[in-house]
């Protein structure tokens, strides 16, 4: 199966290495965001967030800090950043800010380089349409210059060109697509749950701070 493979990706022409390229720089992104958005999404936010509202209720904001501490995803740290200028005795506007700082941080490092895979899986079909534009002028040119023994030969193999480029193009951009789509809706899902999790964490906060307050 590897020798197939090899004859067809050679058969393609130089235009396969750049197809190639295209599919490692894209796939690699593709793995490096798959660890990012999974981290972000296995945090529990209902959970965590009932847990942070009980230590609130209790008055222990250490407690909930400390239980905030124990991650580093998005929630987590905008839920500190909140809880942190409460303990320092912050007003409802400097809390909102210190919450929007960092939401503000976390949101682009979740969407970060997710559109380079339609720029990538674009960039793969255009290459293998270049594969097959560049197959069909050597096939034309074969019928035009080759004597007639070898233009069968020189035509197959411009045929061969053409379609193994356009075929391995769109094997490296359908999936490239998809993931696209699929990271693109991972990541608004992160980003709707940082913002309900930022406005509910205030709204708590603000309707407990005389607990808060009194605990100090």
């Amino acid at each position: 199966m590897l020798g197939t493979m090899a004859a067809h990706f050679e058969e393609g022409g130089l235009v396969m290495w750049f197809i190639l390229a295209t599919s490692a720089f894209g796939f690699a992104i593709a793995f490096e965001r798959y660890r990012v958005l999974s981290s972000a999404l296995n945090v529990k936010k209902d959970e965590l967030l009932n847990h942070v509202n009980s230590f609130i209720l209790q008055g222990n904001i250490e407690k909930a800090i400390a239980l905030t501490s124990q991650n580093r995803s998005p929630i987590s740290n905008i839920v500190r950043a909140g809880l942190v200028a409460v303990m320092n005795g912050k007003s409802e506007e400097e809390i909102q800010t210190a919450m929007d700082a960092v939401a503000l941080r976390e949101i682009p490092r979740i969407e970060r380089r997710i559109p380079l895979l339609s720029l990538f899986s674009n960039t793969a079909t255009l290459l293998g349409l270049l594969g097959t534009v560049s197959g069909m002028i050597l096939a034309f040119k074969s019928v035009a210059t080759k004597a007639m023994a070898e233009k069968a030969a020189f035509l197959s193999a411009a045929i061969s060109e053409a379609m193994n480029a356009t075929a391995f193009g769109l094997l490296v951009a359908i999936p490239l697509l998809i993931l696209f789509g699929w990271f693109s809706s991972l990541a608004q899902d992160v980003v709707d749950d940082i913002h309900e999790a930022s406005v509910s964490t205030l709204n708590f906060i603000l309707a407990n701070r005389e607990k808060i307050q009194g605990a100090k």
